[in-house]
């Protein structure tokens, strides 16, 4: 099956979602729940880092393939959505619901981007 989004559109989707999730706590209103601030900057830091190190047009150092990249965005999509019952901040709403979609963008970044290395890195 087809996935509609490409490994380019991956990247522009990463790129757009450090600075966004690094703003959440301002503009979903969680700025005094520290353990779910902490976390978004947990979050882009990990979408940063993987992407610097990722086989792609956007990585600096290519050392991950594109594929792991991909698994790990799934993995940080879990953990984001699962956050505020592991750090206990699940009775704060915003913050709550700004994690569910943290975790859902995150999945669904993981699960529809086309798995393909660049021609480069290609076995």
């Amino acid at each position: 099956m087809e996935k509609p989004i490409s490994r380019q559109m991956h990247g522009v989707a990463d790129l757009s979602y450090i600075p966004m999730v690094l703003a959440l706590p301002k503009l979903a209103g969680f700025e005094d729940e520290k353990s779910a601030v902490t976390m978004t900057r947990v979050l882009a830091g990990n979408v940063l880092t993987v992407g610097l190190f990722t086989r792609a047009e956007w990585g600096v150092f290519k050392k991950i393939p594109f594929k792991t990249h991909l698994i790990l965005d799934i993995a940080a999509g879990v953990l984001a959505a699962s956050a505020p019952w592991l750090l206990g901040f699940s009775k704060n709403k915003a913050a709550r619901n700004a994690f569910l979609a943290i975790g859902a963008v995150e999945l669904t970044a993981g699960l529809l981007s086309q798995p393909e290395e660049m021609p480069k890195y290609r076995d």
